[in-house]
């Protein structure tokens, strides 16, 4: 019986991911049909539905969600080790999968791939931007690129990156018209660019520390927008201040395109970590980008 099931698990636990069986079909190399077939004959053997199917949709039935979460981390183990065994071999190959921040790729990430993909032709990098906090194992990725604060305890984090500082800038045309704010509690009454947090919805409130004092002020302003190029062309139209990594605006700062203010209270903190399950077996594929990223500062 298991060598009759063992095909039909497989294909159930991918038609649980996918919630579809036009999608799962594909991933599978099967027909609609055949497929259909399949997870109808599985059910019959275990004598209980798994599927609940619409015209529209296919979802688990409570029974199906519990086989799904028993049987889909023993699987992933095993495909994991068959990985690792076809890639002992002199030259590494496979695919890897990152998801990291914006900032982080720019920062980070970039600056190592495309040498990291010249020197191995074999590796095949995917990289996912975004600024939510993923579930790196419930999405199927191999590794994040978080801050260190963002990181899950349960997870190996390899630093990739030096310490980091913000910076509170704006543009001298905004400060002809607004005096510059000496505490961050003066930002209350300044116009700022505000981002939105993608995990929880929330304006993202910004963050300072001095001598061991931390505080998060939040602030207001006429534009909210996510992606940095965008506040950093905000902020040199005068539209507000913006808060942003140091580096991000170096170059505006050394050419007077912008002006810095609360510098003392933006002080250095831990930078960005490479992050994934302890308990996978890695490929050699993957820890050769381990080594490539990691921070020897």
């Amino acid at each position: 019986m298991l060598k009759e099931n063992f095909n039909d698990l497989i294909a159930f636990l991918v038609v649980a991911q996918e919630r579809s069986f036009t999608r799962a079909a594909a991933k599978l190399g099967l027909s609609q049909s055949a497929l259909s077939h399949s997870m109808r004959g599985l059910e019959e053997r275990m004598g209980i539905r798994l599927l609940t199917r619409t015209t529209r949709s296919v979802s688990p039935t409570e029974a199906g969600e519990r086989l799904a979460e028993r049987l889909g981390p023993h699987f992933r183990d095993i495909e994991s080790e068959l990985n690792t065994m076809k890639e002992m071999r002199e030259v590494p190959a496979g695919n890897i999968r990152i998801t990291a921040g914006e900032h982080a790729v720019d920062w980070v990430l970039w600056p190592v791939l495309s040498p990291f993909l010249t020197a191995w032709p074999d590796i095949n990098v995917e990289v996912t931007v975004d600024n939510a906090l993923s579930d790196i194992v419930s999405e199927r990725f191999d590794a994040g690129i978080r801050l260190g604060e963002q990181v899950a305890k349960d997870m190996i984090a390899v630093p990739v990156s030096p310490p980091m500082r913000m910076a509170v800038v704006g543009s001298p045309d905004y400060f002809a018209r607004y005096p510059a704010p000496q505490l961050p509690a003066d930002l209350q009454q300044h116009r700022c660019i505000n981002m939105r947090l993608p995990t929880l919805g929330g304006l993202y409130a910004w963050e300072f520390s001095r001598d061991g004092k931390e505080l998060r002020v939040r602030v207001e302003g006429q534009l909210t927008i996510n992606p940095i190029r965008h506040r950093i062309d905000a902020a040199l139209a005068g539209t507000g201040l913006v808060y942003l990594p140091e580096d991000t605006v170096r170059d505006a700062l050394a050419d007077g395109r912008l002006v810095r203010v609360l510098e003392a209270w933006c002080e250095p903190f831990p930078g960005y970590y490479l992050y994934y399950p302890s308990r996978r077996q890695h490929t050699t594929a993957f820890s050769l980008f381990v080594e490539a990223l990691r921070y020897q500062g």
